[in-house]
C-alpha cells in the first residue's frame, strides 16, 4: 500500500511510534505545543541548481494542528535562473506521517527500503512537478548522523527543539518539470533530515554539503550548527557542533558547552566557524552571498513567527586538521545548504 493510500486508509491518523524508535519516527501524537519537520534536498553537482521539499506538523497550543508542504526550486543558472517557492496548509486529520511514508496534500515521501519524493505544484501562473527516486551511500556515509555529542539530548528536555538526519547522504535521480521544461536528474547529492520539539530553536545557523568523491579522493560531508536556546527564558551564548565524513572516517567537533574552543560568526549571508574537538581541527565558511534566499516564516506553537533565511546553493569552505593524519581542504562552489533563523524580517523581502 502506498503512503498515500495508507493516509486515506487510517483518516490521516500517525503511525504508533515503536519502542525502539527509528530516525524516521513521528515524535508526535497531534498533541498541542509541537513542531515537527521531514526535509529533503537534492543538487545539482554541475550546476547551481537544487530542490527542497518540507513536510511540516504545527500543533498550536490555542487551535487545531494542521500540516504544511513547501517546495522551493533554487535555479541560479544562465540566462533562465529562476526560484519558485510555495507552500500548502491542509488540516492535519487530512496528512499522514508514518515510518511507510509521509502525504501532506500535494507532497509524497516515500520512506523505508526505498526513497521517493513526488509531488506538483502551481503559484502564479508557473508550475513545478517533481517524481525522484534516491539511493543510499554505502558505508559509513549513510548512517544516520546527529551533531549531539550524547544520546539523551535527542530524547531528554534539553534542548526544547531537536535534530537528527537519518539520511545525511542520498544520490538522487528521477525527473523535475519546472515551467513546461523537464530536467533529468542523474548522480545528484541528496539528504533527508528531520527535526521536532516544543518550538523553533531561538536563533541558528545551520549548514550541510555533499562533496562528490574527485580523482583518488572519497567522497564527504560536513554538518554542522550555531544557535542559540532559551534557558529559563533567557537565551545561551552561541553553541557550535560539527560532524565531518569522509570516506569511512568520522571528524566530531561537537564540546557544545567549550565555549573558549569555538568561535563563530554570523553575518546577514555568511557563516564562519572554527572548532577544536576530539576530532582535531575544522574551520568552515559558508555564503550566500549573490545566491538564491528564500525567507520561510515558521510559525510557533505559541503563536509568535520566526524568520529561516534559507538557500541550497551556498559556497563552501572547509578546512581540517585531524588529530591524526594529513589536513585536507574542500570546496563546493554551490552545493551548500545553509538557513539562518531570526526573530525578524528583512525589510522588503517577501515572507513564505
Amino acid at each position: 500500500m502506498s503512503a498515500r493510500n495508507a493516509a486515506i486508509a487510517r483518516g490521516g491518523r500517525l503511525s504508533p511510534a515503536p519502542r525502539v524508535v527509528s530516525p524516521l519516527a513521528c515524535r508526535t501524537e497531534g498533541r498541542a505545543g509541537h513542531v515537527e519537520s521531514y526535509f529533503f534536498r537534492a543538487n545539482d553537482p554541475r550546476a547551481p541548481r537544487a530542490l527542497w521539499v518540507k513536510a511540516t506538523i504545527l500543533a498550536p497550543l490555542a487551535s487545531p494542528p494542521v500540516a504544511e508542504a513547501w517546495f522551493i526550486w533554487f535555479d541560479a543558472t544562465e540566462p533562465a535562473g529562476k526560484t519558485l517557492a510555495k507552500r500548502e496548509t491542509v488540516p492535519f486529520s487530512s496528512a499522514h506521517f508514518g515510518l511507510d511514508g509521509i502525504v501532506v496534500g500535494p507532497l509524497e515521501l516515500e520512506l523505508g527500503r526505498q526513497i521517493g519524493v513526488r509531488g506538483a505544484i502551481e503559484h502564479q501562473g508557473r508550475r513545478l512537478r517533481l517524481a525522484l527516486r534516491a539511493e543510499r551511500a554505502v558505508g559509513q556515509a549513510s548512517r544516520p548522523l546527529s551533531l549531539y555529542p550524547i544520546s539523551g539530548l535527542e530524547s531528554g528536555p534539553f534542548p526544547r527543539s531537536k535534530l537528527l538526519t537519518p539520511e545525511p547522504q542520498l544520490i538522487v535521480s528521477g525527473e523535475i518539470e519546472v515551467d513546461g521544461a523537464t530536467l533529468a536528474l542523474s548522480d545528484w547529492t541528496g539528504m533527508l533530515g528531520h527535526n521536532w520539539g516544543e518550538e523553533h530553536a531561538a536563533e541558528y545557523a545551520w549548514g550541510q554539503c555533499i562533496f562528490p568523491p574527485e580523482r583518488d579522493q572519497p567522497s564527504a560531508m560536513v554538518e554542522g550548527f550555531t544557535g542559540k536556546v532559551k534557558v529559563l527564558g533567557r537565551s545561551t551564548p552561541w553553541i557550535s557542533a560539527l560532524v565531518v565524513r569522509r570516506g569511512e572516517e568520522e571528524l566530531r567537533f561537537d564540546r557544545l558547552i567549550d565555549l573558549w574552543r569555538q568561535q563563530a560568526e554570523l553575518s546577514a549571508e555568511t557563516w564562519q566557524l572554527a572548532l577544536v574537538g576530539p576530532g582535531g581541527e575544522a574551520r568552515l565558511e559558508m555564503s550566500a552571498r549573490e545566491r538564491p534566499l528564500v525567507c520561510l516564516g515558521y510559525k510557533n506553537p505559541d503563536g509568535h513567527l520566526s524568520y529561516c533565511f534559507n538557500t541550497k546553493l551556498a559556497e563552501v569552505h572547509l578546512a581540517v586538521q585531524p588529530r591524526r593524519g594529513p589536513a585536507f581542504e574542500l570546496y563546493s562552489p554551490h552545493g551548500g545548504a545553509l538557513e539562518f533563523l531570526r526573530p525578524a524580517p528583512v525589510a522588503g523581502m517577501e515572507v513564505l
